[in-house]
């Protein structure tokens, strides 16, 4: 089989020296030709039809951003972006993955020969992927329409969804220009992101600082002062981010027990009072995307907060949940340790922290991050949010699988599925950027629900309401 073609997109010369390098490192990929600018690499899309495009984000002239755009329009083909770590290389990249983009991979730093070979890993892997969903997409489009495959698959019989009490829903309220309290026996009209408050002016679009959260008896969440995750991570993810995120659990530290009989003892006594329904969502690869199509379609009054894990580094998820903002009726941020979890709101887990759903006080339900290792590759990880929620019997749960590599969050689906949750949804073949997640959980006979991203949401939404 002839090798896949790649051109090369950085305005650096020694940058696109690195990236061809690593490519090349795989037989199965073999660099065509390179770029200095979005222009340059328009051109060369057209001239050589190649394969696949590396694409920087920040370029003179014409950056990755612009570019793709137009690449996407005319000729469109798998694109993975390379992302500095800056906010605005941040917010561009969440606008490529939203706009087309297959993925993205983080410039390397070209004085550490680790990181280089670190992010060639992701690289190739990424392309792998990407020349496989390519094939995929191909075979679907040349064969014949089974019934079978068809959208909207019931694939096991749906369980009758409990009506929830009928409520008022007060109109929302304007955020005061100082921040109040928040205390659980008293729901703000606003979600309590620990980091701004969205004020609602018809778009929302004016912020003002808010008050966090904390869970009863833990310690003070990560300050902004304090060293980055990326850094803990890189460095020396034990000791040191144990000095570095008080109030965050340990990989060394023994996970909390959610049958303990305290916890338990407060959910079945305070449900009534507090939290009823719950929405766990899963993504990875072509995951901005979804996300921006699933919650611009879930209603302000939405009866249940949304968790999400999207599989991304530390600091971009902040950037998508702010982006993801912008167009969701919902209020979406990046989730803070001891957040309490309102109505009404999404909250993504930020990058490089697992995130669990655990009990409140006053029939409340609360974030709690971790630094436990990676698992199926990822922190944070599906499965571990997914594992959370299967011993809060007291809520109305609901998951979510959508486009991703792998398998993460298969498993726990499944054990969830087996223990009586109210309803699984996982995204069709047909939109899945990458069926993987999907496909694992539906092998496993655990999906009640198999839909096109497009009718997830009004699916869901009827489900929970």
């Amino acid at each position: 089989m002839k090798p896949y073609r790649v051109l090369v997109v950085d305005d650096s010369a020694f940058m696109r020296k690195i990236i061809s390098d690593l490519i090349e490192k795989d037989a199965n990929f073999q660099v065509a030709a390179t770029a200095a600018n979005g222009r340059e690499a328009i051109e060369k899309v057209n001239e050589l039809a190649p394969d696949l495009v590396t694409m920087d984000v920040e370029m003179p002239e014409m950056n990755g951003l612009e570019a793709l755009k137009i690449i996407m329009a005319q000729r469109p083909l798998p694109v993975i972006m390379l992302s500095g770590i800056n906010e605005e290389g941040m917010k561009e990249t969440i606008l490529a993955l939203e706009w087309g983009a297959f993925d993205f991979i983080r410039k390397p730093s070209i004085s550490n020969s680790q990181d280089i070979r670190s992010v060639g890993d992701a690289l190739r892997e990424q392309m792998k992927e990407a020349m496989l969903a390519r094939r995929q997409r191909e075979a679907r489009a040349s064969a014949d329409q089974a019934p079978e495959l068809l959208p909207a698959q019931e694939v096991l019989p749906p369980k009758p969804v409990r009506g929830p009490a009928k409520r008022t829903l007060e109109p929302p309220k304007k955020a005061p220009e100082l921040p109040r309290k928040l205390t659980a026996d008293k729901p703000q009209s606003k979600l309590e992101t620990g980091r701004t408050q969205v004020k609602e002016t018809g778009r929302k679009t004016e912020q003002a600082p808010a008050a966090k959260a904390l869970l009863p008896g833990t310690a003070k969440p990560p300050s902004a002062t304090q060293k980055p995750a990326s850094e803990i991570f890189r460095d020396h993810p034990g000791e040191e981010a144990k000095a570095a995120l008080p109030g965050i659990r340990s990989p060394q530290a023994p996970a909390a027990s959610f049958n303990s009989p305290p916890a338990a003892l407060a959910e079945r006594k305070n449900a009534a009072a507090g939290l009823r329904k719950l929405v766990a969502v899963g993504c990875s690869t072509g995951g901005p995307r979804a996300l921006k199509a699933f919650l611009e379609d879930i209603p302000a009054d939405f009866p249940a907060p949304i968790v999400i894990v999207q599989h991304m580094p530390p600091n971009f998820t902040k950037s998508l949940a702010q982006r993801l903002n912008t167009f969701s009726p919902l209020e979406v941020a990046e989730a803070e340790q001891g957040m309490i979890l309102r109505q009404g709101s999404a909250y993504i887990a930020p990058g490089g922290y697992h995130l669990r759903v655990v009990p409140a006080a006053g029939g409340q339900y609360a974030v709690e991050l971790t630094l436990e290792e990676a698992r199926n590759g990822h922190r944070p990880s599906v499965d571990t949010l997914f594992e959370s929620i299967l011993p809060l019997t007291s809520l109305e749960r609901h998951a979510v699988l959508m486009t991703g590599m792998g398998s993460d969050g298969a498993r726990m689906m499944k054990s969830l599925y087996d223990s009586g949750v109210t309803s699984t949804f996982a995204e069709s073949e047909e939109t899945c950027v990458v069926y993987g997640m999907p496909r694992s959980a539906v092998e496993l006979k655990c999906v009640r629900h198999v839909l096109p991203l497009h009718e997830i949401a009004p699916r869901l939404v009827q489900a929970v309401k």
